[in-house]
């Protein structure tokens, strides 16, 4: 089982990696601006997904990343 620093170290690394150096640093800045529902931004976030194929799309980005 991963540590919470290993986690965020991962979560920071991967997000910069996929955005890029700007975009990812505005994103963590809009996370920390605004009043932020990991629920209520879940559910509209993959609305049109079901587990299998939100399953099918973590499968393939862990392949990528190794």
């Amino acid at each position: 089982m991963k540590t919470d620093a290993e986690i965020r170290s991962d979560g920071l690394r991967l997000l910069f990696q996929h955005l890029g150096d700007v975009d990812a640093g505005r994103f963590l800045a809009m996370v920390n601006r605004e009043r932020f529902d990991y629920t209520e931004w879940r559910k509209t976030m993959w609305s049109d997904e079901t587990v299998a194929s939100l399953a099918v799309k973590a499968r393939k980005l862990r392949d990528q990343v190794g």
